[in-house]
């Protein structure tokens, strides 16, 4: 089955985090691939310890309105890549986290068509979440479950910076 978390509000990696625990406290086989994450975050050391698999590519995968199509075409190879690895520990029995890959998918800073593609042919047993701000109507309407979490008050909006074990 298919879950997206997204929208504007704080939590949508949280949710996701939270089921990966959840999960694998079940005895499901748990897989985190992070798209667009310029730094580790915080829960990348607690989900290791639960023997929770994170992926995060080689290079920052952050999006930059300074990049050149050299290095979109880097990113996207970066992001493709990562992509392929946590699908491939498909298994039955497997949750698979795609952390900001709807946002990845948006900047086209990934293959659309293999996410397509995959998410049509997912196989039995195999549980992904996708998580972002944004999410295509195409990807929306494959998915079996959809929250939209919406940020009515941050923070951030009074100049509070992001804070390590809170925000990131």
């Amino acid at each position: 089955m298919i879950h997206i978390y997204f929208g504007s509000g704080k939590g949508k990696t949280t949710a996701a985090t939270g089921l990966a625990v959840r999960a694998k406290g079940a005895g499901m086989n748990v897989v985190v691939a992070q798209f667009l994450k310029a730094m580790p975050s915080a829960e990348i050391v607690s989900l290791g310890k639960l023997g929770i698999s994170v992926l995060r590519g080689d290079l920052p995968l952050y999006f930059s309105p300074d990049y050149t199509a050299e290095d979109i075409r880097k990113v996207t190879d970066e992001h493709n890549k990562l992509f392929a690895r946590a699908v491939s520990f498909a298994q039955p029995n497997t949750l698979i986290v795609l952390d900001e890959l709807l946002d990845a998918y948006a900047l086209g800073y990934i293959d659309r068509e293999a996410v397509l593609s995959y998410l049509k042919n997912l196989p039995e047993n195999i549980e992904v979440i996708l998580t972002g701000h944004s999410a295509a109507e195409e990807i929306l309407s494959l998915a079996d479950y959809i929250s939209e979490i919406i940020a009515h008050r941050h923070p951030f909006d009074k100049g509070v910076q992001a804070r390590r074990g809170i925000e990131f």
